[in-house]
């Protein structure tokens, strides 16, 4: 493959979780380095601007930190943003928990801007004739970032009251496996957007192109721990996998990072966090895409990746 030329080249970056505040940690107690992933940040955007020439960047989400003073949310939100518009092209966001915690729906994703219908945050893009990437809204059911009285609060809340028996619903104790992803800080893909995601892929399978999935939450329990996973995970891959278009799936939130190939033959990548960088590190990178695979080249803390897959048979 090397000496050949990508078709295109994109940055990637996830939970950078910036603000102003002293370096803390998880609750798990992993350190977080809230000032310095605004370097790494810049150091990112620096490199997808020199010398090689990337069509876009995609943000995993997460941009500030559950911990940012509520009086100083918008300011850190619009600095980070400011900081991604260096880029010299577009930049693609999703939704993460921390930026709900922040700011919500209404004030978030023109900020993001974010294509948005009745404060829905899923869109799909071609970068190119033969690609399409399809960004889910992980948080489109979620007891964040609505209003209180929203009916996707009250089903995330229901979702939450049924499967998970804890007062504080950040905590898995005493679930077991799988349910253990059932915390408030993830979320679920609702009907609406499943019904929308399958027509994409109905879309892209007629017109023979292959597919990137992004969402903020992984997809898949081999790339991720099960404190991470979208609630629904089980029926968004349902959708994904009655097809043979989509080739690899993106995802943030778990901040060690991951990967996986599921059953269908579908790569499962989690990027690592701008937010666990020690002062002088970094996590970023860019994905060199060609017809049969994608390689991600990261820096420093993230994992490179290659990921291979058929380029035939993209109909069943």
């Amino acid at each position: 493959m090397q000496g050949k030329q990508p078709l295109f080249s994109f940055g990637v970056i996830s939970d950078v979780q910036y603000a102003d505040i002293p370096d803390g940690r998880s609750f798990l107690g992993v350190p977080r380095y809230y000032r310095h992933s605004m370097l790494v940040l810049q150091r990112a955007v620096r490199k997808w601007n020199n010398p090689q020439k990337f069509d876009f960047a995609v943000n995993f989400g997460d941009i500030v930190d559950g911990f940012c003073p509520k009086e100083d949310s918008l300011k850190a939100v619009e600095k980070v943003v400011s900081e991604f518009e260096k880029f010299n092209g577009p930049v693609y966001h999703m939704i993460g928990n921390h930026c709900l915690y922040n700011l919500p729906r209404r004030n978030l994703l023109p900020l993001l801007k974010i294509p948005t219908l009745n404060g829905s945050a899923y869109y799909d893009f071609s970068p190119t004739p033969g690609y399409r990437f399809v960004v889910l809204d992980g948080y489109d059911i979620s007891a964040i970032g609505w209003p209180r009285d929203h009916p996707k609060t009250i089903e995330a809340l229901k979702i939450l009251q049924q499967k998970n028996p804890n007062s504080e619903k950040n905590s898995p104790a005493g679930l077991v496996g799988l349910e253990r992803r059932f915390l408030m800080f993830n979320g679920a893909i609702g009907n609406e957007q499943l019904k929308w995601l399958d027509g994409i892929l109905q879309d892209a399978t007629k017109q023979k192109e292959k597919v990137v999935v992004c969402c903020h939450m992984p997809l898949d329990p081999g790339a991720s721990s099960k404190e991470a996973l979208c609630w629904n995970y089980d029926e968004v891959m349902e959708v994904i996998h009655r097809y043979s278009c989509v080739k690899v799936c993106i995802a943030g939130h778990d901040h060690k990072g991951g990967h996986s190939i599921d059953s269908h033959g579908i790569h499962h990548h989690v990027l690592e966090a701008a937010l666990e960088c020690p002062p002088g590190s970094d996590a970023f990178g860019y994905v060199d895409v060609y017809h049969d695979r994608l390689c991600l080249l990261g820096t420093d803390r993230m994992a490179s990746a290659e990921m291979v897959f058929s380029s035939e048979g993209d109909l069943k």
